[in-house]
C-alpha cells in the first residue's frame, strides 16, 4: 500500500489500494513501452541509493511524530510486533501527522504510517496493513514501483537530457517528483492480492489476530463506498475482506 498526499474525505490513497487521479499504473506503464521501461537498467546499488534519498526527501517535507510521542511509541510497538526487518532490510518506521489516511514501505526498509491512519484504525488492524506494505516489498512489487517511478519523473528526464543516468545528485525538486510518483503508484490487482495474502501468512505466523485484517478492509470499505479505487481492475475493500474471512474460515 504506498501512500501520498490526499485528504481522507476524498479517497484512501496507495499502496494499499486507494489512489489518486493522478497514480499512474505501474503495469500499463511498463506494457505501453514508456520510458519507464529505461529504468529497469538502474543497478541494485543505483535503486538503493535512489530509494534511500526518496526516503529521506519524504521525511524532509512531512511533518513526523517525535520520537516517543504517542504515535511514535504506539507504532514503535507494532514494529516490533512485526520484526525489525524488511525483505532483509533494517526496518524504520515513523509516523507522518496528517489528516490522510494513508501508510506506504520501500525496498530500503523505509516504512511510513500516517496518523489519519492510525486515528481510524486499533492496533490489530494497523498490524493488517502494515504486514500488507511489508508485503509489497517482500515480493519485490515496492523495487518495481520505484524503479518504474524513476522512469516517469523529472528525475529521468535530467539523466535523459545531461547524458547521466546516473541517480547521484538529484535536487529536492526531482526527489520530490520521484517519491510523489512513488507513494501514488496503483499497483496490479494481482500485487494487490498478493500482499494481502503476505499479510494473513505473516500474521498468522506470528500468532496475531487475522481478524484485524478483515476489519481493516471493512473500514476503508466505508471511505470507498466500496470500491478499491477509481480504476475497476482492483479488488474491492468488501472482496478483499471477504477473502480473507474465507481464509481464517479455511484454517489456511
Amino acid at each position: 500500500m504506498t501512500f501520498r498526499t490526499i485528504h481522507a474525505a476524498l479517497l484512501v490513497a496507495a499502496s494499499f489500494c486507494f489512489t489518486s487521479a493522478q497514480a499512474f499504473d505501474i503495469g500499463g506503464a511498463i506494457s505501453a513501452g514508456s520510458k519507464a521501461l529505461k529504468a529497469a537498467t538502474l543497478s541494485d546499488a543505483d535503486l538503493k541509493e535512489l530509494t534511500d534519498q526518496a526516503c529521506q526527501e519524504s521525511d524532509k517535507t512531512s511533518k513526523i511524530a517525535p520520537a516517543g510521542s504517542k504515535y511514535d511509541a504506539r507504532l514503535q510497538k507494532l514494529g516490533k510486533q512485526l520484526g525489525d526487518k524488511i525483505d532483509g532490510q533494517a526496518a524504520n518506521y515513523k509516523v507522518y501527522l496528517t489528516d490522510d489516511v494513508n501508510a506506504w514501505a520501500m525496498a530500503n526498509g523505509c516504512i511510513r504510517v500516517y496518523s489519519g491512519l492510525m486515528d481510524m484504525m486499533n492496533d490489530d488492524e494497523l498490524l493488517g496493513v502494515i504486514g500488507h506494505e511489508i508485503g509489497h516489498v517482500a515480493l519485490g512489487h515496492s523495487k518495481k514501483a520505484m524503479q518504474t517511478a524513476y522512469g516517469l519523473s523529472a528525475a529521468r528526464d535530467m539523466a535523459d537530457a545531461s547524458g547521466n543516468s546516473t541517480v547521484k545528485g538529484l535536487n529536492s525538486s526531482q526527489l520530490g517528483d520521484l517519491t510523489e510518483k512513488f507513494i501514488n503508484a496503483q499497483f496490479s490487482q494481482s500485487q494487490e492480492s498478493a500482499s494481502d495474502d503476505y499479510s494473513f501468512d505473516m500474521l498468522k505466523a506470528r500468532k496475531l489476530n487475522l481478524q484485524g485484517l478483515v476489519t481493516a478492509f471493512q473500514k476503508l470499505a466505508k471511505l470507498d463506498g466500496g470500491k478499491s479505487d477509481m480504476m475497476s481492475s482492483h479488488p474491492s475493500s468488501t472482496d478483499r475482506a471477504k477473502h480473507i474471512e474465507d481464509r481464517i474460515a479455511a484454517g489456511k
